[in-house]
């Protein structure tokens, strides 16, 4: 095939794949919200964890995943790759960035990014969310059609690096010092790779069980985080104290997401899904016990659990938990529920980062997607954003702010990721998540044995890792 065809059909692969165009972040449009409280009740202190952490300073590095992290879940297997459709003003340059931001949490992430344009009327900054980032940018990025910044969890940078999708920072004026005297040492650690920076720490994030008061009395919480046999007899007697109800909900119980069942893997003993060196712990005794502890809290939980199941029952009264993260506060405030947070088991703790795209160099955008990359995880913006959206800030000025160390939910959501396993940046670690959340699924109906289902798991995983060896 001639050279000059080939990059021509790249592109058209990429336009094929157009399903929704790019929003800017200036007009795009908000999500509808329930009508917003007076003030929500103020909550009280969440319960002591088993290793008490000094509140709000993360001591391992993050997703969601918002995901939830959701930027933790396998990706989607559809294709959306954005494209921008607005015409520029003269002499402006537009950025684009891919994100995983979502309903009401974006509304406080457009407003910095407007800021931003408004100082900057020679920047346009545009926000796009594909359904599946990570193929996307394989037919995006060798186009030269990809975005310049991707906002993504700490866990895809070992991945990105290698193919060719992201740059190291080191070469556009981002030292270790400057790494290390902006941010909280957690988030340092987890967007550096083979010794080299990757990504700028937006927030630090993890899940807990969040508790509506209303409903959950003292006498439904575990005595620790530890204590599983004490959730479950807990869930098994309210259950029989209020027909109709479930006491926790978690959308990584029936299964695809290993992000949300990372807290009961880990807190049964579990080091971690993949170390750094490749090795695979889900076919252990520890997972084993874990998973035992599943098919028991199965029989009073409901089938079918999702984030907007969970949600949306929080809400109702019909769950008295909810094993969810920051990016759910916002909701429930709205909603005035009185709430409690209590840090159960280790779950995984990611980072939320912003990532410099290759296109970004090959247009000659750098030095204005660092500026935007940089501001956007100051210590100033990320305040602001932390008020509306309850995140737990990676930037050291702003976890050291007084109105930002006096949030509840930025205590509570502290106390978990204190003492949570950090999701890791090495490539491996992209092995991990399918096959986990077909392991659980296979428990959580029935089809496996946990036994088979984690010896099955173990070989899907090792497999993958062998293949990147």
């Amino acid at each position: 095939m001639s050279k000059k065809v080939y990059p021509i059909l790249c592109v058209l692969m990429v336009f094929a794949f157009v399903l929704s165009a790019c929003a800017p972040a200036a007009t795009t449009e908000a999500p509808t919200q329930p009508p917003a409280p007076t003030q929500p009740p103020a909550p009280t202190q969440p319960p002591a964890a088993t290793d008490t952490p000094a509140a709000a300073v993360a001591t391992q590095p993050p997703a969601a995943t918002n995901t939830p992290a959701a930027a933790a879940t396998a990706a989607p297997t559809a294709t959306t790759v954005p494209t921008a459709t607005v015409t520029l003003s003269a002499n402006q340059t537009r950025i684009t960035i891919w994100h995983q931001w979502d309903g009401a949490y974006l509304d406080a992430i457009n407003a910095a990014f407007n800021d931003y344009m408004t100082a900057h009327p020679n920047v346009r900054i545009d926000l796009a969310k594909p359904n599946d980032v990570s193929n996307a940018l394989k037919v995006a990025v060798p186009a030269g059609a990809g975005p310049d910044i991707i906002g993504w969890a700490n866990d895809q940078i070992g991945n990105q690096a290698l193919v060719g999708n992201i740059v190291a920072l080191d070469d556009y004026g981002i030292t270790q010092d400057f790494l290390k005297s902006t941010y909280a040492g957690p988030a340092v650690n987890g967007v550096v790779y083979q010794g080299k920076i990757w990504a700028l720490p937006e927030s630090v994030e993890a899940i807990a069980l969040v508790y509506n008061k209303a409903l959950v009395t003292d006498k439904y919480l575990p005595k620790d985080r530890n204590d599983f046999a004490g959730l479950l007899a807990a869930a098994t007697q309210f259950q029989k104290d209020n027909p109709g109800k479930t006491l926790v909900c978690n959308q990584g119980f029936p299964g695809g997401d290993a992000y949300h069942i990372a807290p009961v893997f880990f807190g049964f003993g579990v080091p971690t899904y993949i170390d750094e060196t490749g090795k695979v712990y889900l076919n252990t005794p520890e997972a084993t016990k874990a998973m035992q502890w599943l098919t028991q809290i199965a029989k009073v939980s409901d089938k079918e659990q999702t984030y907007d199941i969970c949600n949306a029952g929080f809400k109702e009264g019909k769950y008295g938990m909810w094993w969810t993260g920051p990016w759910a506060i916002k909701t429930i405030e709205d909603e005035k529920i009185d709430y409690g947070i209590f840090p159960m088991g280790k779950p995984f703790v990611g980072i939320k980062t912003l990532m410099l795209s290759k296109n970004a160099v090959d247009r000659g955008n750098e030095k204005i997607a660092i500026d935007i990359m940089k501001y956007f995880t100051s210590a100033d913006v990320q305040k602001k954003i932390v008020q509306t959206n309850k995140t737990i800030p990676a930037p050291t000025a702003a976890l050291s702010d007084p109105n930002v160390a006096k949030l509840y939910s930025v205590v509570g959501f502290g106390s978990a990721v204190a003492v949570g396993v950090p999701m890791s940046s090495s490539p491996y670690a992209s092995a991990q998540w399918t096959p986990v959340g077909d392991t659980v699924k296979a428990i959580w109906t029935g089809a496996q044995a946990p036994d088979a289902a984690l010896a099955a798991g173990q070989k899907l995983i090792e497999d993958a890792i062998s293949q990147m060896k």
